[in-house]
């Protein structure tokens, strides 16, 4: 259980010297995740953290919304035929009350780790109604702050450093202080991973944070912090089109391309504290 890394061989070539060596590489495994007892969804992850990637999943899913929403989260036992625990299935029970997700936003399909929206109906099925507003959130962001978290998500990332082969999510206050990071092979699991650790803290919404990712910011990732209140997401890479709509639409500060001092600022430029007025 929590096995991140392992060791396997493998042939390194340097300028046409071949070279057989042991390198570390990281653990990809499946989840199963029980609602109730019933199968939601399996994703490939990396373990570690199981119970905040199964809270942060339903968080951004809408149904639930804060700790005491949940009753208990288990490993299932004999999850095989031998009745052994591979501690890749796990049950989370809602507390009375609480209503199951409908049919509809069920994820009852395969989900790989580099795909968020595979098997979605349709945007609608999506657009979940958050149940607080970023719109509103008071955070401010200097551009020195901004330029600061990708060096301190990436010094973060213990598990990165001895494989190079996962995704990083920081949580960040408005002064640029380090929360909580997480990392995955999947960057949705990563932010789930994170969300959920905030869920379980009875600490969402979120407000006047910044969520940084090591990828991408798509439009998945964008539902994910709208829905954790998070009001900044902000990315060393760039932005899909429909994660800049739903990051106006929500009023979500949305930055993009975030290298040194450089960024693009897609949506809630009100919130980066500028010194001067933006030219043309």
């Amino acid at each position: 259980m929590g096995r991140v890394t392992t060791r396997g061989k493998v042939l390194r070539i340097r300028d046409g010297v071949p070279d057989t060596r042991v390198d570390t590489l990281v653990v990809e495994e499946p989840l199963e995740i029980r609602l109730n007892g019933r199968a939601l969804t399996v994703t490939m992850r990396t373990p570690g953290n199981d119970f905040d990637l199964a809270v942060g999943f339903l968080v951004s899913e809408g149904v639930v919304s804060r700790e005491s929403d949940i009753a208990a989260i288990r490993y299932c036992a004999g999850a095989t035929e031998d009745g052994y625990n591979t501690y890749n299935v796990l049950d989370v029970a809602l507390a009375p009350g609480v209503p199951e997700p409908e049919a509809t936003l069920e994820r009852n399909f395969y989900t790989t780790s580099s795909c968020g929206l595979c098997g979605k109906a349709s945007l609608d099925a999506v657009r979940t109604i958050a149940p607080w507003s970023v719109a509103e959130d008071p955070a401010r962001f200097t551009p020195e702050t901004l330029s600061a978290l990708p060096d301190a998500l990436r010094a973060a990332q213990r598990v990165f450093d001895r494989t190079g082969a996962l995704h990083g999510a920081g949580l960040f206050t408005s002064d640029g202080e380090l929360l909580v990071t997480r990392e995955d092979v999947g960057r949705h699991n990563a932010v789930d991973k994170l969300v959920g650790w905030a869920a379980r803290e009875g600490r969402l919404p979120l407000r006047e944070t910044a969520l940084m990712v090591s990828g991408r910011a798509s439009f998945e990732l964008v539902q994910k912090a709208v829905m954790a209140g998070i009001p900044a997401l902000t990315a060393v890479s760039a932005p899909s089109s429909l994660a800049v709509d739903l990051a106006q639409e929500t009023g979500l500060t949305l930055v993009g391309f975030l290298r040194g001092a450089s960024m693009n600022v897609y949506a809630g430029a009100e919130r980066v504290a500028l010194e001067t007025a933006p030219v043309g």
